[in-house]
């Protein structure tokens, strides 16, 4: 077996052969998975700091790289002056001795190798990483002053484009900005993903530097690769001395990102509320929607901002809302904001609006209605608000008492009756000889009675089309939308639909069949029970006194 070598990039220790790891052969899981994770945290240890432009050895081999770390000024002078030192040999991570005094901060030890060497001033580390960006990096100021005076270039990026400017602005270091903009410096180059310095400083809301990039001609509306400008960054990081500063200098507060999020979007989003306030007080448009067609409003109802949510109602247009494809109610009864809900219908918002046919397409069980959203979530209260409101219990395509009915939720059930919810409503998709709820009702018999009782049909469950005659084997297929049965699947072209004999034969519901036909038998004249019913009610003893009060004397029902 050809031998396998183990690393890991930036250790600075050697590669293991596998062989060398027979070591442990003798070590338990556990065992070696301790070993493990303590080198892991001893290479993440080496690796250097986490917000550092360039990590540095992990073992000194030479006696410079340690003089420097020390700060031994007198020994890096006679080692650089040593005949045979080459100062332009780099350490194993791939940098030279003045990136290693950049790093520290030795000021004194970096002018001693420069002056033995002027030509390492810009030499690059192997991340691109100048003496400079990194002194930048490490906010080494006495190093940053060094780098310039001796000609290091102020414009030489990393391999992420970031320049020294770039880094300063990171780091928040007024002075170090100060120096690299006096050596005349480019204000406007972008980064690998576009950002410039301003925007960088943005996120920091450092104001001095604002000015200072400002009056060196940073531009205000730069957008980066996402096609975000520093105001967009200021309004999303909820930075708002830095937003009132771009306002102040005339950024526009309109400006929309690649997705088409607008500023305000962002500050809804985030939940900014002084930037949302801010910004609507300079006009910003409450009607521009992103590329996937919502408002600041619907998504600030989504999060549930109550604040956020009264702000933007008075400046949003309902015509507008109404082209998105879903309300605002939506969102915020599908998150189970019921303050954000109330607000919006105080507000005359449709509580019957439905969603888009495209959004419709996005659930499986094509909800339409923040009616729908409310049930489904089991949120009494929202469903109360809705229905009060004058919310349509009849308008989604699976109807909301029937989600009801398979959760179980009594309390909702009879909320929905009492607003008129159709009981022996079908499923268009799913067609059943009988009111489609009872498949989500029938093994919750209180619900079953309750549904009877207020006007649900019993008659058609006793509808067959084969009656005293044999049944046809069932045919099952999973339905999507009840997840609690095998829905039983009626085929050809001229299917009327499921009837009940089949449903109730479902593996799920079959052992309940006794109890239910006791129940439907209270609720019809003269029926007679087709073959597949009087089966059930044989499989089981029990069940004689049903059968009994079935019947022989009654007819079958003429379609």
């Amino acid at each position: 077996m050809a031998s396998a070598s183990v690393s890991r990039p930036g250790s600075g220790g050697s590669a293991l052969a596998f062989e060398d790891y027979s070591l442990y052969s003798n070590l338990t899981d556990d065992e070696l998975l301790q070993l493990a994770i303590e080198r892991s945290l001893t290479e993440m240890q080496c690796s250097g700091a986490a917000h550092a432009a360039a990590s540095f050895p992990c073992r000194e081999e030479e006696p410079l790289f340690r003089a420097i770390r020390e700060g031994n000024a007198n020994k890096v002078r006679a080692l650089a002056m040593c005949p045979g030192t080459n100062l332009m040999l780099p350490s194993k991570p791939g940098w030279l001795a003045v990136h290693q005094a950049a790093w520290f901060g030795q000021d004194s030890c970096l002018r001693m190798l420069l002056s033995a060497q002027p030509g390492m001033v810009n030499k690059r580390t192997s991340r691109g990483e100048t003496p400079l960006l990194v002194a930048v990096s490490r906010v080494q100021q006495g190093c940053v002053q060094v780098l310039l005076e001796n000609g290091a270039d102020p414009e030489i990026p990393n391999y992420e484009k970031e320049t020294p400017l770039y880094k300063a602005c990171e780091r928040n270091s007024a002075a170090i900005v100060a120096a690299l903009l006096n050596h005349g410096v480019a204000v406007n180059t972008r980064c690998i993903q576009g950002w410039t310095a301003l925007q960088e400083t943005v996120v920091h809301s450092n104001l001095e530097i604002c000015d200072m990039l400002l009056k060196a001609g940073a531009k205000l509306n730069l957008r980066n690769m996402y096609g975000i400008t520093p105001l967009f960054t200021a309004a999303q990081n909820g930075q708002m001395a830095a937003l009132r500063f771009l306002i102040k200098h005339g950024a526009d507060v309109n400006t929309q990102a690649d997705d088409g999020a607008t500023a305000l979007y962002e500050a809804a989003k985030m939940g900014h509320q002084e930037v949302v306030q801010m910004l609507l007080s300079q006009k910003a448009d409450a009607n521009k929607p992103g590329k996937t067609g919502m408002l600041p409003l619907h998504i600030a109802a989504q999060r549930g901002s109550d604040t956020i949510v009264s702000m933007l109602i008075p400046v949003t247009s309902k015509a507008r809302v109404r082209r998105t494809g879903i309300s605002p109610l939506h969102l915020a009864a599908e998150r189970n904001r019921d303050d954000v809900l109330e607000m919006l219908i105080e507000a005359g918002f449709d509580v019957n609006a439905q969603l888009s046919e495209e959004r419709m397409r996005l659930y499986e069980d094509r909800r339409s209605t923040a009616l729908y959203f409310a049930i489904i979530n089991n949120n009494t209260e929202a469903a109360r608000m809705l229905l009060a409101a004058g919310a349509d219990p009849n308008l989604d395509m699976f109807r909301p008492l029937m989600v009801a009915s398979r959760m179980g939720c009594i309390q909702i059930v009879k909320l929905l009756v009492e607003h008129g919810a159709d009981i022996n409503a079908a499923i268009p998709t799913h067609p059943t000889t009988f009111p489609a709820v009872y498949m989500f009702s029938m093994k919750y018999l209180p619900l079953f009675k309750y549904l009877l009782d207020h006007g649900g049909h019993a008659l058609p469950c006793f509808h067959c089309r084969y009656g005293g005659q044999p049944h046809p084997p069932l045919k099952t297929s999973r339905s999507n939308w009840n997840e609690d049965a095998d829905r039983p699947a009626a085929e050809g072209p001229h299917t009327r639909g499921v009837q009940f004999c089949e449903m109730i034969s479902a593996p799920s519901i079959c052992r309940w069949a006794g109890p239910i036909i006791d129940v439907l038998l209270d609720y019809v004249g003269h029926v007679t029970l087709c073959s597949r019913l009087m089966e059930h009610l044989d499989s089981y003893s029990g069940w004689s006194a049903i059968k009994e009060k079935a019947g022989n004397h009654r007819t079958f029902p003429t379609w």
